[in-house]
């Protein structure tokens, strides 16, 4: 018996990506068995059964023969169930069992049921972008996470049945979304009361890209205030939206809030495991610091983090991307997102409450204290003090700033900075120690003379050190930026040494 081979465009994802994939069936006489080679894992070699089921229940038949099918390039490992559609295509193209026209033109990913139904898989929109890249229309399930990328050719496959006629027969478009229930829209600065420092303070933290830390006692007001900041960030632009859409996809998350335009807002429980928080597993998963991508972090209870997880935060941070390195290869993850933390100040959560006296001893505290410090505590610029409102204030519900009142602000900061940089082309390296270091910031933040002298007197009063000093200079410039001044003043100073909050400078 002459072989009859066939090949179909596949993909399977790696990281966030879609990797191109070439399923080719041979046909061939011997027992009737189909093998699977390329380096195919557990799930994919489950396809096996479940094409055989599908193809019996979509009435054609399983080829009485020896099918072999290969996943090329055989060197990359294959994961998930993408891969089930093109498999069984191309079976049924290689035995002559439907039309060939047009086949070669699509990209299929697609899990099968037994019935012969295609359900969708994660990673939809990684896989449109591999097929707009590839030049192909890319043929997927009818499901609930569609998403219209530009210049993509995009068909759904309901069953197997409609192939009889040919593929452009069985195709249908992609349906329209339907509006999504806007959740964020409720949600408004407005709805936090007695907070108008730690608000402003938000603000200047976006505008600046600055990270935060929230320190108070319970029921401050601190998550409230976090769940809000996404609401006074600028859309996302367009590659930022297409990152962490593909991103979403690939996990399974919800894409709803994006499509909206809201920024991500990802919020993990301090059992949060390292691979959980940075990435990993097997097969590896972009974490919570990936699907904050573009938007906001926030860690609730910081202290209460293990330390070797939080310290795993450091290299995100700063290389906003994260590389896991496993034996078949190199993992990249974007993540570039903003910190936002809270802590209580103590175990008990009342050290320096006015009304409500601290029961932790001391040396609970220093512990619970010293884990805030560390690498991590390099990369927060503001620590805030959020003190519990007055109860007046939360009855007689007057209204401080709004959503949109911070929002306006964060946008002006965030112009003037832009317009600024671009004018400006000052240094960014730094001299170490003494007045060098004083010289490095006046340049680098354009602090007046006024600024310099508030900023050495503060320096020599609270034995601030070069990152400290640092640290100060960044709030006060984007303070300046929020108020469009091109220099720093010693007002922008003195504001953003009430931002530097308690922590050991």
């Amino acid at each position: 018996m002459t072989a009859q081979v066939y090949a179909v465009h596949a993909a399977c994802i790696r990281g966030v990506e879609a990797q191109p994939v070439t399923v080719e069936v041979s046909i061939s006489g011997g027992l009737p068995s189909i093998v699977l080679v390329g380096m195919a894992d557990s799930s994919v070699m489950d396809a096996r059964h479940r094409i055989r089921c599908a193809l019996r229940s979509a009435g054609f038949e399983v080829p009485r023969a020896s099918i072999t099918v290969n996943l090329a390039p055989g060197d990359v490992r294959k994961t998930g169930s993408s891969l089930d559609l093109p498999i069984a295509i191309a079976i049924l193209a290689a035995s002559g069992q439907i039309p060939l026209n047009g086949i070669d033109e699509c990209l299929f990913a697609g899990e099968l049921a037994l019935n012969g139904d295609i359900a969708p898989v994660n990673g939809e929109v990684a896989y449109q972008i591999l097929a707009r890249d590839s030049g192909l229309e890319f043929i997927g399930a009818f499901g609930g996470q569609h998403v219209a990328l530009d210049g993509v050719a995009h068909s759904c496959l309901a069953r197997l049945h409609g192939l009889s006629h040919g593929i452009r027969d069985a195709v249908r478009a992609v349906p329209e979304r339907t509006a999504a229930t806007d959740e964020d829209a409720a949600i408004d600065f407005s709805d936090v009361l007695g907070q108008e420092v730690v608000k402003r303070a938000l603000a200047i933290a976006a505008a600046g890209d600055l990270g935060v830390l929230m320190i108070g006692a319970p029921g401050s007001g601190k998550t409230m205030l976090a769940r809000r900041l996404t609401t006074i960030l600028p859309p996302l632009e367009s590659h930022e939206l297409q990152d962490a859409l593909c991103i979403h996809s690939v996990a399974g998350e919800r894409i709803e809030g994006l499509l909206a335009g809201h920024r991500p807002f990802r919020s993990p429980h301090h059992s949060v495991s390292a691979a959980g928080l940075v990435g990993g597993g097997r097969p590896v998963r972009p974490g919570e610091v990936s699907l904050a991508h573009g938007g906001v972090l926030f860690l609730d209870e910081l202290a209460e983090f293990p330390s070797h997880v939080l310290q795993m935060l450091r290299q995100p941070m700063e290389d906003h991307e994260v590389r896991i390195v496993r034996a078949d290869g190199l993992y990249r993850f974007p993540c570039r997102f903003r910190l936002l933390a809270a802590s209580n100040p103590c175990p008990c959560g009342y050290l320096g409450d006015d009304e409500i006296p601290c029961s932790c001893p001391p040396a609970a505290v220093e512990r619970y204290r010293s884990k805030l410090g560390g690498p991590l505590m390099d990369r927060i610029d503001m620590v805030l003090d959020v003190h519990r409102p007055d109860p007046q204030v939360i009855l007689e519900g007057a209204e401080g700033a709004t959503s949109n009142d911070l929002a306006r602000l964060v946008e002006t900061g965030r112009a003037y900075r832009h317009w600024r940089e671009a004018r400006s082309q000052a240094s960014d390296r730094l001299a170490c120690g003494g007045r060098a270091v004083m010289d490095a910031v006046a340049q680098r933040f354009q602090l007046a003379d006024d600024a310099q002298e508030t900023v050495l007197s503060m320096a020599r009063a609270t034995h601030l050190t070069g990152r400290g000093i640092m640290r100060l200079g960044r709030i006060a410039r984007s303070i300046a930026d929020v108020q469009e001044s091109e220099q720093v003043t010693s007002q922008h100073v003195l504001e953003a040494a009430v931002y530097q909050g308690r922590r050991e400078q």
